[in-house]
Formats: C-alpha cells, structure tokens, sequence
C-alpha cells in the first residue's frame, strides 16, 4: 500500500461506502474521485485535507501511509446519518422515533442472553 490511492480506499472501505458516497461526503464529484482513488489523478492538497478533517484521518498518514490511521477515534457514519433524518422530521415524527427506537430497544434486550 505505498501509493495515496491504495490509502484512499482503505478509508472508504472502512467506513463501507461506496465511491458515490464517499465524495458526497467531502464535496467532491464521483467521477472526479474515481479517478484519484483509481490512480488516474493526483490526490490534491484540498481532497486530502477534506477526508482528513471529515473522517478524523492523519495526513501524515494519507500521504505516507506512516502512523496511526485515525487521529481520533472514527466517526460513526450511520449515526450521523441518522441524526440527519431526525433533524428533518417535525416534532410528532421525531416522538414516533424515539418511540420505535425503544420498542427496538426492549426486543433487543429480551433476546440477548
């Protein structure tokens, strides 16, 4: 894994997203990001600035592949993803929500051991 696109997909396959995905989540467009991750374009200073900061990735380590991977602990994705669709639902919905979410809750703990 010594070049920046082979690092680059490392971060998107473990966060399990596809290339489409992946370049919503930084801004950029997915042909244009298919071509880095693919090694048809260079990584610019900016994409690898925007996965570092919206992924908590080390660009030491992006650019080196040296290091820890993660300056922090990694983001949970389906939670903000979650906490996206919460935010767009009105109040009586976001009742129901939370509500079904504890009725999951409940289900859950009578089945585990």
């Amino acid at each position: 894994m010594n070049e920046i696109h082979d690092r680059l997909k490392v971060i998107r396959n473990h966060f399990k997203m596809s290339i489409r995905e992946f370049s919503k989540e930084i801004f950029f467009s997915h042909s244009l990001y298919g071509q880095v991750e693919y090694g048809n374009r260079e990584a610019s200073d900016r994409i690898v600035q925007l996965i570092s900061s919206r992924f908590n990735i080390s660009k030491n380590w992006i650019l080196t592949g040296e290091g820890e991977m993660f300056d922090s602990p990694p983001p949970d994705i389906r939670l903000e993803k979650i906490i996206k669709i919460y935010n767009t639902l009105d109040v009586s919905l976001q009742e129901c929500l939370l509500e079904q979410s504890k009725l999951l809750m409940k289900i859950y703990k009578e089945k585990s051991p």
